[in-house]
């Protein structure tokens, strides 16, 4: 096999990861599978159609990047939904943002602010979508902010950490949507007019959830988690 043979097949192989990889990511966010539950990685494979090398390198990745666990005697886990780590990852997304506002404030070009703009502008005229949908809204929102810094990393772990809380934010973010999208438009006019101090206060003040509203936020998630299984189990 010459070189450039091997690398095509090396490539083709990195590409496979990858697409198990989101494949079975989006399951482990869904909680298709359900927290503390083992994998069963076989069934796993033929659903997505692969063989077990690339999808054991694609839970080898997830567990790195908190989604599941591994059991060197059992096997891979769906990592269990506590209120010790949704508390921890929204003080990790907060302190994260916060800095994401002052960087943006500092390096983002008016052309960067007028997209994010028109961005809003357009996701307001947006009518009957499902939470789910705001969701993805309100990550696009915060993940273009992120973009505004130059900074890849930071792109990288607020992806990462919108995935591990993004079912218990979707439970909590279910009703109006008029609330959100005025904290939006109020970082936005902060980050316009280069105030730092206000845009980090107001992006910290929109993503900080107290433990009270954290508690409950999980034992819904739960209880959606637990209906929408059986219901597929049925």
């Amino acid at each position: 096999m010459s070189a450039s043979e091997a690398s095509v097949d090396r490539d083709e192989g990195e590409s496979a990861v990858e697409r198990v990889y989101e494949l079975v990511k989006q399951m482990a966010i869904s909680f298709e599978l359900r927290p503390g539950g083992r994998l069963n990685e076989l069934a796993i494979a033929r659903k997505i159609g692969v063989s077990r090398t690339p999808l054991r390198e694609a839970l080898n990745r997830l567990t790195s990047d908190g989604f599941l666990t591994f059991s060197p005697k059992q096997g891979f886990f769906r990592k269990p939904l506590s209120v010790k780590e949704v508390t921890d990852l929204y003080e990790l997304r907060e302190k994260i943002e916060r800095g994401v506002a002052r960087l943006a404030v500092e390096r983002a070009t008016e052309a960067q602010i007028d997209t994010l703009e028109a961005f809003l502008a357009e996701s307001m005229k947006v009518t009957g979508v499902s939470t789910s949908d705001i969701v993805d809204l309100d990550e696009q929102f915060h993940e273009q902010l992120a973009a505004m810094t130059g900074n890849t990393e930071i792109m990288h772990a607020l992806k990462n950490l919108n995935g591990r809380i993004r079912f218990v934010r979707w439970v909590n973010m279910e009703g109006p949507r008029e609330h959100t999208q005025g904290e939006h438009h109020a970082i936005l006019k902060a980050l316009r007019e280069r105030d730092a101090d206000r845009a980090e206060a107001l992006i910290g003040g929109h993503i900080m959830l107290r433990q009270d509203q954290i508690v409950p936020a999980v034992k819904e998630a739960f209880a959606r988690i637990y209906m929408q299984n059986e219901g597929a189990e049925e």
